[in-house]
């Protein structure tokens, strides 16, 4: 029993067009993740230079186009939870991004099952 050629050209689009929306995703994905992972290591040496600091010395965070006192304690605490929340956004990308090339490559691989099994 065999599917039409019509019917074959419809599930070869489809599929095809999940494959493409995947590799596009995949793309962002990836920006995304590096995006954050220069994030992080911009707050991770940031806060090595803190720490590295005495602990009287007046630290200033900018705030839109001015800057505030903050206590020093506050600063390192601040960088922390920002590390961890990215941190846990690139961890959450990368299962994404698993997902998506899974996604991707299955695509690929039932589009080259339909062609050889159609003799193409």
């Amino acid at each position: 029993m065999s599917i039409p050629n019509e019917a074959l050209q419809k599930l070869v689009q489809e599929i095809e067009t999940q494959a493409i929306t995947a590799q596009r995703e995949i793309n962002v994905v990836k920006a995304a993740v590096a995006s954050k992972q220069r994030d992080v290591r911009m707050l991770e040496l940031t806060s090595t230079e803190v720490k590295q600091l005495p602990s009287d010395t007046k630290v200033y965070e900018g705030i839109g186009k001015m800057f505030m006192f903050a206590p020093i304690n506050n600063v390192q605490t601040r960088l922390a939870s920002e590390t961890a929340q990215l941190k846990s956004d690139i961890s959450s990308l990368d299962k994404k991004l698993h997902y998506l090339e899974t996604t991707h490559k299955n695509s690929r691989e039932h589009i080259d099952q339909i062609f050889k099994s159609t003799g193409r």
